[in-house]
């Protein structure tokens, strides 16, 4: 074992993996040049399309041993991962990896197979009671979690091959032409999807809406596409909406917001040309809604928006608040509906969104961003990824990719969850680190990193509830008490990655 820089324990070898040890934001760099995917020529009259999935899986020579990808646009409606896996499991396939986009708690159907040994790794963000069940030692199947940046960095360079990418298309013809606007399954953008249809050694397109040639618009194109696959249905578009897409309405998130809010003002970043992120949650939601007023009442206009689009962004787009909004994936319908008509309303995949080994990312280009929480310690380090009861329960998303890209990362959270503290001494695990985090706000006060000397004096100015974040964590704990230190086995069962491929974190398995 080896601390990183941020004072981490991390194996020198795992799984058979040479681990990289985190060491700062910025000065990793790649090792190999770029992942290729085999040429091939598609003859004239030659047809892709194909019967089945258990078709297109014998055609893409999937094997015992290799990895398959899937995209989460429809997130909690989707329901071809599990259909697919169903299949490899039929076909007797056994140890195959799974590097999908993400896993949500839907793919709980998934376990059976975890179990029999046809899914043995995960190599992605996981959602939910696979997780939770890896953390508790119930199941063997050891997860490398990156963020959406940091998915797009391991394709692109190869240090993760996806032998047969399966991607939903909710419009598709059939040379393979797709898009995610139309359609009974329309989810909007494919984002996540353009990275494994460049990189993927075979790229299936799978679909419930096959249309004439040519499909228009076209978000991946034909010459991506090995091969195409009608079925009955992608999944449910309804369930891409969860309560993380929501407004506040509590008031402790309701103030959080307000308070968000005054710092950004106070930073001096709302002005003409603002560029701004929120994360998923109800006080990131409700900032942006205290934004888009402030805008209006100061005649702002900002210049774009980014990340997962939701209908609030939307309304500022069609409102002139936002010229251009970048769409790595629609948080809702209202979203779905604003790609598919609005011109200024633009797809892009995630390496195009948060890549750190790319030639320019969108995230660098971030003003601010809004991002939640389940832990900050005192050195601003934000943990999203383990529950305080030390169970892995979530993605990384792009928590770190924009932390690392804005001018100005705020955290908002509660000072506490259910008596339970949420600024710690330190956190359970690390997911972004504390280097790229600007601004803490709680409905209790708000703690601002040492580098913004002049934030801290317009905030006081202002008379806003400045706090140091080590006498916060003190006022906290006199309430809570201190938590209970979880325990662990010495087991290593995930392994946190930060977005350049060193290793963040670790996560244990949870002593019962």
């Amino acid at each position: 074992m080896a601390k990183n820089s941020i004072g981490r324990e991390i194996p020198a070898v795992w799984k058979g993996r040479t681990l990289d040890p985190y060491l700062d934001p910025w000065t990793r760099k790649p090792e190999v040049l770029r992942s290729t995917r085999p040429l091939v020529r598609c003859g004239h009259g030659t047809s892709k399309l194909l019967p089945s999935l258990r078709a297109a899986i014998e055609m893409c020579g999937l094997k015992s041993g290799m990895n398959i990808s899937t995209h989460h646009a429809l997130r909690n409606g989707d329901i071809l991962l599990n259909a697919l896996v169903k299949e490899i499991d039929a076909m007797g396939l056994r140890d195959i990896g799974l590097a999908s986009s993400s896993i949500h708690a839907v793919n709980a159907e998934l376990i059976p197979y975890i179990r029999k040994g046809v899914i043995t790794r995960i190599e992605t963000g996981v959602n939910g009671l696979i997780a939770e069940m890896v953390s508790k030692g119930e199941l063997d199947c050891p997860i490398v979690v990156r963020s959406h940046g940091g998915r797009a960095r391991a394709l692109a360079t190869g240090e993760v091959e996806v032998d047969a990418a399966f991607i939903a298309a909710p419009c598709c013809d059939i040379t393979g032409n797709l898009n995610g606007v139309q359609g009974p399954s329309a989810c909007g953008s494919l984002g996540y999807a353009h990275v494994d249809a460049r990189y993927a050694k075979k790229v299936v397109a799978v679909t419930d809406n096959l249309v004439r040639f040519p499909a228009s618009p076209i978000s991946i194109s034909q010459s991506e596409v090995d091969y195409v696959v009608k079925i009955d249905s992608l999944g449910d578009p309804a369930k891409i909406v969860s309560t993380t897409t929501r407004l506040a309405r509590d008031p402790a998130a309701l103030l959080i917001a307000k308070y968000a809010a005054e710092v950004i003002e106070a930073s001096g970043l709302l002005t003409d040309g603002f560029s701004f992120q929120t994360g998923a949650g109800g006080a990131s939601l409700s900032t942006a809604h205290l934004i888009h007023q402030k805008m209006i009442a100061g005649k702002i206009k900002g210049s774009f928006g980014c990340g997962g689009i939701t209908g609030y962004f939307v309304d500022m787009l069609e409102q002139g608040y936002f010229e251009t909004l970048f769409d790595v994936q629609c948080f809702d319908l209202k979203a779905v509906e604003s790609l598919r008509r609005n011109a200024g309303h633009r797809e892009i995949s995630a390496s195009l969104y948060a890549n750190p080994y790319n030639r320019g990312e969108v995230v660098n280009m971030l003003d601010c961003v809004i991002l939640g929480a389940t832990e900050v310690d005192v050195d601003f380090n934000v943990n999203v990824n383990t529950e305080s009861n030390g169970y892995l329960l979530h993605n990384t998303g792009g928590h770190c990719d924009a932390a690392a890209g804005a001018k100005l990362a705020i955290i908002v959270a509660p000072s506490m969850r259910g008596r339970l503290p949420i600024v710690r001494e330190a956190v359970t695990t690390v997911t972004t680190p504390g280097e790229t985090v600007d601004v803490i706000v709680t409905e209790r006060g708000i703690c601002v990193s040492d580098k913004h000397v002049d934030l801290k004096k317009e905030l006081l100015r202002r008379r806003l509830p400045l706090k140091d974040i080590r006498q916060f964590h003190d006022e906290i704990t006199k309430i809570t008490g201190k938590p209970k230190s979880v325990e662990f086995e010495d087991e290593v069962v995930a392994l946190i990655e930060y977005r350049d491929g060193s290793i963040i974190d670790v996560v244990h398995r949870v002593r019962e």
